[in-house]
């Protein structure tokens, strides 16, 4: 799918929505999935996630200022008051998009939720939760599109999103209140096995691109891949190429064998190493064309740029390698413990 810009759109399993589609799969109630996955399903409608916001470094989700105030009616109904701000929300931009699911903080502040928020004050994590959120509400607004090192990433595009007192039920909270981090990551583990294996087919096509121009170009008196420099270019990119996909592989399998949660740190590995060995492919296949390397006539340069935005995209490169190496500590701690 990451050889051609049009495939995820021709089939339907473009970013945000495989991973929207598979949070409403496993968590949504019946209503959620018959209201939003069934016409995500059939390509009626796009969807964005909301999860990144401006102000703070959302690396790290408890940071996340987006507040979900809850009242409790003297009835004893439940409504909820949601405000915030955020941006890169993929999709958000597309006039095909209906919907958002936006991560945010739970709010107890109201005096009708007293008990909840002194429980809430002992409490270091658990707030984050996810909501669904109609684009064609009222309180919902695209501020801006965001541009990719100057580009505009259309069709889908990328924007700055204000939420301001945006009124929902019950019916709008996915799971429950409070289990947000536990469906964000069980959204983001296969969704970055997605994005690795994109960046394989994307530097696999800019890879046959280079090969080509190596047997068509010529410079002092030789074709490029008869100079010594530019094989030792085409033989790292191979190695990098089959290191990315192996790797990968071998994460598919261990979720396939373990879940998502048994594959963590395969999962860590490959959103580290993939974008890094993928961008020295494209690096080198952008040498190699020379001046038409960073020119829109080719697809390597918004390749490479891709690439390089995909270590910050799904959690930075530093995030996920804290996440790797405190799993392989973990399991040193294991085997020292059983020689004892």
């Amino acid at each position: 799918m990451g050889r051609s810009s049009l495939a995820p759109e021709a089939c339907n399993c473009s970013a945000p929505d495989t991973g929207n589609m598979e949070v409403l799969l496993k968590h949504g109630t019946t209503e959620q999935q018959a209201q939003y996955l069934l016409p995500l399903l059939q390509g009626n409608i796009r969807s964005t996630f909301l999860m990144t916001e401006p102000d703070v470094a959302s690396s790290d989700a408890r940071n996340l200022e987006t507040k979900l105030t809850k009242i409790v009616e003297s009835d004893g109904r439940i409504r909820y008051v949601l405000n915030g701000k955020k941006w890169w929300s993929t999709g958000a931009m597309d006039p095909r998009c209906k919907v958002a699911l936006v991560v945010c903080k739970m709010d107890y502040s109201h005096p009708s939720c007293a008990a909840e928020q002194h429980n809430a004050k002992q409490q270091q994590r658990g707030h984050q939760t996810i909501v669904i959120v109609p684009m064609s509400h009222p309180g919902i607004k695209c501020v801006r599109a965001l541009t990719v090192f100057g580009s505009d990433d259309a069709p889908h595009g990328h924007a700055e999103v204000s939420l301001n007192n945006i009124e929902l039920d019950e019916t709008a909270v996915i799971l429950g209140e409070g289990r947000g981090f536990e469906i964000a990551q069980s959204r983001l583990g296969p969704g970055r096995i997605h994005h690795c294996m994109r960046a394989i087919g994307l530097a696999a096509r800019c890879y046959e691109l280079m090969l080509e121009r190596t047997m068509q170009r010529q410079t002092f008196g030789k074709f490029l891949h008869e100079h010594g420099s530019c094989r030792e270019m085409i033989a790292d990119s191979r190695s990098d190429l089959e290191a990315a996909r192996l790797l990968t592989l071998a994460c598919a399998d261990d979720i396939d064998q373990l879940g998502a949660k048994g594959a963590r740190d395969k999962i860590a590995m490959i959103k580290v190493a993939v974008p890094e060995y993928t961008s020295r492919v494209v690096d080198r296949a952008v040498q190699i064309f020379g001046g038409a390397g960073v020119s829109s006539d080719f697809p390597l340069a918004r390749a490479l740029v891709g690439l390089r935005t995909l270590r910050i995209a799904d959690g930075p490169d530093a995030v996920h390698k804290v996440t790797l190496a405190k799993l392989e500590l973990r399991k040193a701690k294991k085997r020292m413990q059983s020689k004892i």
